[in-house]
Protein backbone atom coordinates (compact mmCIF):
# COMPACT_ATOMS: atom_id res chain seq x y z
CA UNK A 1 0.00 0.00 0.00
CA UNK A 2 1.89 3.02 -1.28
CA UNK A 3 -0.09 6.20 -0.81
CA UNK A 4 0.12 9.21 1.50
CA UNK A 5 -1.47 12.56 2.18
CA UNK A 6 0.82 15.54 2.62
CA UNK A 7 0.95 19.31 2.32
CA UNK A 8 3.02 21.29 -0.14
CA UNK A 9 5.78 23.28 1.59
CA UNK A 10 7.66 25.00 -1.25
CA UNK A 11 9.94 24.41 -4.20
CA UNK A 12 13.71 24.38 -4.08
CA UNK A 13 16.63 22.74 -5.86
CA UNK A 14 19.09 20.01 -4.92
CA UNK A 15 22.22 18.47 -6.44
CA UNK A 16 22.04 14.88 -7.65
CA UNK A 17 24.81 12.28 -7.78
CA UNK A 18 25.85 13.39 -11.28
CA UNK A 19 26.35 16.97 -10.12
CA UNK A 20 23.22 18.28 -11.83
CA UNK A 21 20.79 20.73 -10.24
CA UNK A 22 17.30 19.22 -9.87
CA UNK A 23 14.19 21.33 -9.14
CA UNK A 24 12.14 19.63 -6.42
CA UNK A 25 8.92 20.17 -4.51
CA UNK A 26 9.13 19.71 -0.74
CA UNK A 27 6.10 17.92 0.73
CA UNK A 28 5.46 17.58 4.46
CA UNK A 29 3.94 14.20 5.30
CA UNK A 30 2.89 13.88 8.92
CA UNK A 31 2.11 10.22 9.75
CA UNK A 32 -1.27 9.24 8.31
CA UNK A 33 -3.58 7.17 10.50
CA UNK A 34 -5.84 4.44 9.13
CA UNK A 35 -9.35 5.17 10.38
CA UNK A 36 -11.40 2.54 8.55
CA UNK A 37 -10.98 -0.65 6.53
CA UNK A 38 -13.62 -1.43 3.90
CA UNK A 39 -14.10 -5.00 2.74
CA UNK A 40 -15.91 -6.67 -0.14
CA UNK A 41 -18.09 -8.69 2.24
CA UNK A 42 -19.36 -5.67 4.18
CA UNK A 43 -19.05 -2.70 1.81
CA UNK A 44 -18.87 -4.28 -1.64
CA UNK A 45 -15.30 -3.14 -2.30
CA UNK A 46 -11.87 -3.07 -0.70
CA UNK A 47 -10.52 0.27 0.47
CA UNK A 48 -8.60 2.02 3.21
CA UNK A 49 -9.66 5.31 4.78
CA UNK A 50 -6.86 7.54 6.06
CA UNK A 51 -6.91 10.53 8.39
CA UNK A 52 -4.36 13.32 8.03
CA UNK A 53 -3.45 16.50 9.83
CA UNK A 54 -4.88 17.78 13.11
CA UNK A 55 -7.56 20.21 14.17
CA UNK A 56 -8.87 21.39 17.52
CA UNK A 57 -11.22 18.91 19.15
CA UNK A 58 -13.86 21.61 19.65
CA UNK A 59 -14.07 22.04 15.86
CA UNK A 60 -14.85 18.36 15.22
CA UNK A 61 -18.54 17.43 15.07
CA UNK A 62 -20.03 14.50 16.97
CA UNK A 63 -20.43 12.32 13.88
CA UNK A 64 -16.72 12.59 13.11
CA UNK A 65 -15.76 12.01 16.76
CA UNK A 66 -17.87 8.86 16.80
CA UNK A 67 -16.33 7.65 13.57
CA UNK A 68 -12.66 8.09 14.46
CA UNK A 69 -13.19 7.42 18.20
CA UNK A 70 -9.87 7.83 20.05
CA UNK A 71 -7.63 7.92 16.97
CA UNK A 72 -7.33 11.73 16.99
CA UNK A 73 -8.83 14.95 15.64
CA UNK A 74 -8.05 14.94 11.93
CA UNK A 75 -8.12 17.80 9.46
CA UNK A 76 -9.68 15.49 6.88
CA UNK A 77 -10.23 11.94 5.66
CA UNK A 78 -9.47 10.37 2.29
CA UNK A 79 -10.19 6.92 0.95
CA UNK A 80 -8.21 4.77 -1.46
CA UNK A 81 -9.64 1.75 -3.21
CA UNK A 82 -7.55 -1.40 -3.23
CA UNK A 83 -7.42 -4.30 -5.65
CA UNK A 84 -6.72 -6.78 -2.85
CA UNK A 85 -7.91 -6.87 0.78
CA UNK A 86 -6.03 -4.51 3.08
CA UNK A 87 -3.29 -5.95 5.25
CA UNK A 88 -3.27 -3.00 7.68
CA UNK A 89 -5.47 -2.48 10.72
CA UNK A 90 -7.39 0.50 12.08
CA UNK A 91 -5.02 2.73 14.05
CA UNK A 92 -1.90 1.86 12.07
CA UNK A 93 0.26 4.78 11.02
CA UNK A 94 1.92 5.17 7.65
CA UNK A 95 4.67 7.67 6.89
CA UNK A 96 7.32 8.56 4.35
CA UNK A 97 8.99 5.19 4.86
CA UNK A 98 6.40 3.54 2.56
CA UNK A 99 8.38 5.07 -0.32
CA UNK A 100 12.04 4.89 -1.15
CA UNK A 101 14.38 7.10 -3.11
CA UNK A 102 13.87 6.69 -6.86
CA UNK A 103 10.22 5.56 -6.70
CA UNK A 104 7.84 6.95 -9.32
CA UNK A 105 4.67 8.50 -7.92
CA UNK A 106 1.45 10.14 -9.06
CA UNK A 107 0.53 13.39 -7.28
CA UNK A 108 -2.97 14.89 -7.26
CA UNK A 109 -4.16 18.20 -5.83
CA UNK A 110 -6.18 21.34 -6.47
CA UNK A 111 -4.38 23.86 -8.67
CA UNK A 112 -3.95 27.53 -7.82
CA UNK A 113 -6.99 29.70 -8.48
CA UNK A 114 -6.22 32.42 -11.04
CA UNK A 115 -9.55 34.25 -11.08
CA UNK A 116 -11.43 35.36 -14.19
CA UNK A 117 -9.09 35.25 -17.18
CA UNK A 118 -9.38 35.92 -20.89
CA UNK A 119 -8.98 33.45 -23.72
CA UNK A 120 -5.31 34.26 -24.41
CA UNK A 121 -4.19 33.28 -20.92
CA UNK A 122 -6.84 30.63 -20.26
CA UNK A 123 -6.75 28.76 -23.56
CA UNK A 124 -3.64 30.05 -25.33
CA UNK A 125 -5.47 31.90 -28.12
CA UNK A 126 -3.26 33.87 -30.49
CA UNK A 127 -5.43 36.99 -30.51
CA UNK A 128 -5.85 39.42 -33.37
CA UNK A 129 -3.20 41.07 -35.50
CA UNK A 130 -1.98 44.53 -34.55
CA UNK A 131 -2.40 45.65 -38.14
CA UNK A 132 -5.20 45.55 -40.75
CA UNK A 133 -7.45 48.04 -39.07
CA UNK A 134 -7.61 46.57 -35.56
CA UNK A 135 -7.29 48.92 -32.66
CA UNK A 136 -8.39 47.18 -29.43
CA UNK A 137 -8.76 43.57 -30.54
CA UNK A 138 -5.34 42.12 -29.81
CA UNK A 139 -6.57 39.80 -27.02
CA UNK A 140 -10.19 39.32 -28.06
CA UNK A 141 -11.59 35.83 -28.83
CA UNK A 142 -13.12 36.69 -32.20
CA UNK A 143 -16.42 35.37 -33.55
CA UNK A 144 -18.22 32.76 -31.42
CA UNK A 145 -21.32 31.94 -33.48
CA UNK A 146 -22.39 31.97 -37.11
CA UNK A 147 -24.37 29.69 -39.39
CA UNK A 148 -21.37 27.61 -40.37
CA UNK A 149 -20.77 26.59 -36.77
CA UNK A 150 -24.08 25.83 -35.08
CA UNK A 151 -26.93 27.57 -36.82
CA UNK A 152 -26.25 31.01 -35.43
CA UNK A 153 -25.95 30.06 -31.77
CA UNK A 154 -22.99 29.54 -29.45
CA UNK A 155 -21.96 25.88 -29.55
CA UNK A 156 -21.60 23.87 -26.36
CA UNK A 157 -18.06 23.68 -25.04
CA UNK A 158 -17.00 26.94 -26.71
CA UNK A 159 -13.69 28.07 -25.24
CA UNK A 160 -14.26 31.51 -23.79
CA UNK A 161 -13.12 33.71 -20.93
CA UNK A 162 -13.95 32.52 -17.41
CA UNK A 163 -12.71 31.26 -14.09
CA UNK A 164 -9.28 29.67 -14.37
CA UNK A 165 -7.57 27.29 -11.98
CA UNK A 166 -8.97 25.80 -8.79
CA UNK A 167 -9.35 22.40 -10.46
CA UNK A 168 -8.15 18.94 -9.52
CA UNK A 169 -4.91 18.21 -11.37
CA UNK A 170 -2.99 14.94 -11.49
CA UNK A 171 0.69 14.74 -12.47
CA UNK A 172 2.08 11.28 -13.26
CA UNK A 173 5.57 9.77 -13.44
CA UNK A 174 7.23 12.05 -10.89
CA UNK A 175 10.32 10.67 -9.18
CA UNK A 176 11.18 10.85 -5.49
CA UNK A 177 14.57 12.55 -5.37
CA UNK A 178 15.15 12.28 -1.63
CA UNK A 179 13.45 11.45 1.68
CA UNK A 180 14.10 13.13 5.04
CA UNK A 181 12.38 10.76 7.51
CA UNK A 182 13.32 12.65 10.67
CA UNK A 183 11.52 15.74 9.35
CA UNK A 184 8.72 13.83 7.55
CA UNK A 185 9.68 15.36 4.20
CA UNK A 186 9.47 14.05 0.65
CA UNK A 187 11.44 15.75 -2.13
CA UNK A 188 9.71 15.08 -5.44
CA UNK A 189 11.30 16.08 -8.74
CA UNK A 190 9.46 18.77 -10.67
CA UNK A 191 6.36 20.79 -9.90
CA UNK A 192 3.08 19.61 -8.39
CA UNK A 193 -0.35 21.31 -8.32
CA UNK A 194 -1.40 23.91 -5.78
CA UNK A 195 -0.07 26.66 -3.58
CA UNK A 196 1.86 26.33 -0.32
CA UNK A 197 -0.27 24.37 2.12
CA UNK A 198 -2.27 22.51 -0.53
CA UNK A 199 -3.21 18.97 0.48
CA UNK A 200 -1.70 16.47 -1.97
CA UNK A 201 -2.42 12.82 -2.63
CA UNK A 202 0.77 10.88 -3.32
CA UNK A 203 0.35 7.42 -4.79
CA UNK A 204 2.93 4.93 -5.95
CA UNK A 205 2.85 4.22 -9.68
Amino acid sequence: MKFLLGTKVNMTQVWDEQGHVRPVTVILVKPNVITQIRTVEKDGYSAVQVGWGTRKAKNVNKAMKGHVKDLGSFAGLREWRLEAPATEAVGDKIGVDVFKKGDEVTVSGVSKGKGFQGVVKRHGFKGGSRTHGQKHSEREPGAIGGGARAGGRVAKGMRMAGRMGGERVTVKNLKIIDIVPEEHLLLIGGAVPGRRGTVLEIQGS
